[in-house]
């Protein structure tokens, strides 16, 4: 009997049966992927109908320059790659095992018989069958985790360029002033200088001005090396090259609602890492039910035929299974456990300290609120009395020293201003961040419910 024909047939059936994938070359970037300006981004706006573009032709707000970040930056782009491989964890999940096809010949050399023998078995694990739905959901529910924790950075990185723009605006209202302060002091000194090199005045006259001056030199100094790194840093989360500038428009300090309790009841459901805990735990929780269900012994059955050397030909069921005495799957069902309590202490552990920093945030929003007011009085007492300084000094009434005491001192509180309005919008921002609010949604595959 010529048995070529129907094993060339089962291995011409089996390749039809599985697809084949081809290969495609991907080679690696020739160069860096850095925009030369603003127009050069991603601008497209997910939300809205129509969707709309970032009008890069006015000063940017900080809402702007997070979006920008969410749509542009290389790290969240290379991670993207995640919902890929989350996506065919999915795809593996949903599959059959193949069923097994067992071949045999044994051809006739000698002996009473007077025919070759075959034998010819199909079968199909039914184990990983029973398995298949709790794998299923685990697997979607991991991809709903791995979407949300994407979405989870994205937002991380969103509210770190919208502090950085915060940052930027308000460093460069205090190098304006401080400049400014150091040009008066400037003034001062020289003209200091001239009378002590006349006689008019000595040397103790201008000691407390020279002290001044490199005072607001290294403060000025200091501002404009911390704008620098904050302006490099910016541009790395847009992609940005690190030498791109642009307007950036003055943030809002509206403050917060008065009691956080609302805005933390739905908490759970709003933040993405919170959301994307859940569903790992929800996955975790099918990797339990899968790893007892892998308790059933591996277990295979299909038909058999066979074909003895006295032609001889039977046809059955053929049966395969492992006897559940040693292993019984205990280890993937302990592993499976302790993950799920691992994930479940660490939702918890951050759910913690989420409501704990809201609270705290709005602790401080309202203490810098509270200063904030006094902070502006004295800063308009200031300017006003240096007004009248300057009036003063025209009418010869006051001296050059007194004035630039007065302006120096008005210049100092709009500077104090400065720094608790930036600190607000910090603690706004931070807010935001822990609140998972402000900003509009890109994506999420699956819905934490």
């Amino acid at each position: 009997m010529n048995v070529r024909s129907p094993l060339l047939a089962a291995c011409v059936a089996a390749a039809g049966l599985a697809g084949c994938a081809s290969y495609h070359r991907a080679p690696l970037p020739a160069g860096p992927d850095l925009a030369g300006s603003l127009a050069a981004l991603d601008r497209s706006l997910p939300t809205g109908d129509p969707p709309g573009r970032i009008d890069v032709a006015r000063p940017l707000t900080i809402d702007d320059i997070g979006l920008l970040a969410m749509l542009n930056n290389p790290g969240l782009k290379s991670e993207r790659g995640a919902l890929a491989v989350g996506g065919a964890a999915v795809v593996q999940a949903t599959l059959i095992p193949d069923p097994t096809v067992s071949l045999g010949y044994g051809q006739l050399i000698g002996g009473p018989g007077t025919a070759s023998s075959i034998a010819a078995s199909l079968a199909q694990d039914i184990a990983a069958i029973v398995t298949r739905p709790a794998r299923v959901k685990a697997a979607a529910a991991h991809l709903g985790a791995v979407d949300a924790d994407e979405l989870w950075r994205e937002w991380q990185v969103a509210q770190k360029a919208r502090q950085l723009a915060a940052d930027l605006y308000w460093n460069g209202e205090a190098i304006r002033l401080v400049a400014s302060e150091l040009k008066l002091l400037g003034a001062a000194t020289a003209q200091v200088r001239k009378a002590v090199a006349a006689g008019n005045l000595t040397l103790t006259a201008l000691a407390p001005l020279l002290s001044a001056e490199a005072t607001a030199e290294q403060s000025l100094s200091a501002l404009r090396l911390g704008q620098l790194k904050n302006w490099q840093a910016l541009d790395a989360l847009l992609g940005l090259m690190p030498r791109v500038r642009f307007p950036i428009a003055r943030p809002r300090l509206a403050p917060p609602p008065r009691d956080p309790a609302p805005r933390l009841a739905d908490l759970p459901e709003r933040r993405p890492d919170l959301a994307a805990l859940r569903l790992g735990y929800r996955a975790a929780e099918e990797d339990v039910r899968s790893a007892i269900l892998g308790q059933f012994p591996a277990f295979s059955i299909g038909p058999a035929y066979g074909s003895d050397t006295t032609k001889v030909v039977t046809i059955g069921p053929s049966f395969t299974f492992a006897l559940p005495i040693f292993d019984r799957n205990q280890g993937q069902i302990a592993a499976a456990r302790a993950t799920r309590l691992l994930l479940r202490e660490q939702y918890q552990a951050r759910l913690d300290a989420a409501v704990a920093n809201v609270h705290g945030l709005y602790a401080q929003l309202r203490r810098l609120a509270a200063d904030l007011g006094p902070a502006r009085k004295a800063a308009a007492a200031a300017k006003a009395l240096a007004a009248t300084a300057r009036k003063a000094y025209a009418q010869g009434n006051l001296d050059q020293r007194s004035l630039t005491d007065y302006e120096t001192t008005a210049l100092e509180r709009a500077v104090q201003v400065t720094t608790i309005e930036r600190q607000i919008a910090e603690d706004r921002v931070m807010l935001a961040v822990e609140l998972g609010e402000g900003l509009p949604r890109t994506h999420l595959a699956l819905a934490a419910r």
